[in-house]
């Protein structure tokens, strides 16, 4: 685990999200390894947030968010796509940030299978999911030792574009989704 990575993730969800555009996400899967550059993610706070999955409570389906920070929260998006987030909260605050989009950096050939095409591989988060190769069995892993791995990027290079969440019904305003512009 890195430190430095680690301490990416303290703070309130909504100053954390935007921090994880430019880092990597890497899987070593034996269909083959894939990274990506984050260059999308939304923040959703746990219980002071009402779209959050987390707001009315812990539940079996979102038990996960309540874990410690780097702890994945994998589920599935109106029964078809998977969908991934990051706890940024901990234990007590289970404050998410969702992974929507990325670069390809490793493995797009690999990506490409798996999404069954060649274009439009990372561009929504459950393209972004199925192109890494991850399911829900990766629920409840942590990013510094789990089966999808969150690594130094490069210095982002462009802007960071703030807007309102997408495919939300609450909370609808907060300019909560995070997009780099490279």
């Amino acid at each position: 685990m890195s430190l430095a990575l680690e301490r990416l993730l303290e703070g309130p969800v909504e100053d954390v999200a935007p921090g994880l555009l430019g880092l990597r996400l890497r899987t070593e899967l034996p269909s083959g390894p894939t990274e990506v550059l984050i260059t999308e993610v939304e923040a959703y706070a746990g219980g002071r947030d009402p779209a959050s999955h987390a707001y009315g409570g812990q539940t079996p389906r979102n038990a996960s968010m309540f874990g410690r920070r780097g702890t994945l929260y994998v589920y599935r998006s109106y029964g078809i796509h998977w969908c991934m987030n990051i706890v940024t909260g901990g234990p007590g605050d289970p404050s998410a940030v969702l992974l929507r989009a990325g670069r390809a950096l490793i493995g797009a050939d690999v990506m490409a299978r798996r999404r069954g095409r060649a274009t439009n591989l990372t561009d929504g988060p459950g393209k972004l999911t199925q192109a890494l190769g991850v399911t829900g069995d990766a629920d409840g892993s942590t990013v510094w030792d789990g089966p999808v791995r969150l690594l130094q990027g490069p210095e982002p290079r462009g802007q960071i574009i703030a807007s309102p969440r997408v495919g939300i019904s609450k909370a609808v305003a907060w300019p909560w989704r995070f997009v780099l512009v490279e």
